[in-house]
């Protein structure tokens, strides 16, 4: 920051510059912003630990937390929608898993975060 003749802040035009090369585009940021809605439902972080310990159908994941098949399938369809989850059928089963480590470490340091 630096004064100008009025006695204004104003930031340097290398700071300016350097943050519009960072800053993702407006509909990388709107995305990123959904994907983190996601995670502001307890009930989705709930499922999201289950599935920490490995694949299983919505039948077990109702009966771990407590709650009904049809709230858990309708979280699931939108972890699955944020591919935050994907599935697989095995006859007329389908299992639940995390989609990719990334969810680990998202889940991992944000309680490290609150941790803190």
């Amino acid at each position: 920051m630096q004064d100008n003749q009025n006695g204004y802040l104003y930031v340097s035009k290398e700071l300016e510059s350097k943050v519009n090369e960072t800053m993702p585009p407006e509909e990388e940021m709107q995305d990123l912003a959904d994907f983190f809605k996601v995670f502001g439902d307890p009930t989705r972080l709930k499922i999201l630990y289950v599935l920490l310990c490995g694949e299983m159908c919505v039948l077990d994941i109702a009966q771990i937390l407590g709650m009904t098949q049809s709230a858990i399938s309708h979280q699931l369809r939108v972890l699955k929608q944020m591919d935050l989850v994907k599935n697989r059928r095995e006859g007329k089963t389908i299992f639940y898993s995390l989609a990719d480590s990334h969810i680990v470490t998202i889940l991992s340091q944000g309680l490290d975060h609150i941790e803190e």
